[in-house]
């Protein structure tokens, strides 16, 4: 193979940090291993933490991290960037880790049963509610209360709210149609709506006095 028809050649020219993803895993796979290191530190904290907020686990998101990087040096040579954006791949990939761990690991949070999904109203389509939900509960009242979603929109949250994609990249990832993607994201603003409404005072006395009367009997 002459100098020319080396692979990953063409970028030779430029800065690795002006290089695009596809350009870096072109590298990668040509054995430059400063690539690889650039392309990790790029992407490697989106999914970390997605898989910390599909599982609620630090162990399982920082396996999962390893897992899809080890895929991406043994196996990048699948991605097609035809398909979509390399970050919407190893999201995807991430996203087969997490569930895996699910089926295999009764220690994370299990996904809930499905519901069936619900026809989109785009006059329903209104701003992510986790901004104001944020600022009026604690952090911990918000990730459980994504955690106790069940996956078909545990995952859009995860994706459109917190790691802030677009609808075509979270199609991309989730292998779904756009309107499925908007359709789970309306039905799982609603969910986190209910499970975030404050209790009215007069609910929480009358329980109160259930609990009380109950200790007492």
């Amino acid at each position: 193979m002459t100098g020319k028809d080396r692979p990953g050649r063409q970028f030779s020219m430029k800065p690795k940090s002006d290089l695009t993803d596809s350009e870096l895993l072109c590298l990668m796979l040509s054995g430059d291993e400063d690539a690889f290191s650039l392309l990790y530190r790029r992407r490697q904290g989106g999914i970390y933490r997605f898989a910390l907020q599909m599982s609620g686990s630090q162990q399982v998101a920082e396996d999962v991290t390893q897992d899809v990087f080890i895929f991406l040096i043994k196996d990048g040579h699948v991605f097609d960037a035809t398909k979509g954006s390399l970050s919407s791949f190893l999201f995807g990939v991430a996203r087969n880790y997490v569930l895996r761990r699910f089926r295999g690991d009764q220690s994370t949070v299990p996904f809930a049963d499905d519901e069936d999904d619900q026809p989109f109203d785009p006059m329903c389509d209104e701003p992510g509610p986790l901004d104001d939900l944020t600022r009026a509960e604690t952090i911990e009242n918000v990730r459980r209360a994504v955690l106790s979603l069940p996956e078909r929109y545990r995952e859009v949250v995860v994706l459109c709210e917190l790691q802030e994609l677009s609808y075509v990249e979270t199609a991309e990832i989730l292998g779904c149609a756009i309107g499925t993607v908007r359709s789970r994201l309306h039905r799982a603003r609603a969910l986190l709506l209910a499970k975030l409404k404050p209790v009215p005072e007069s609910v929480e006395q009358s329980s109160a006095g259930v609990e009380t009367v109950r200790c007492f009997a």
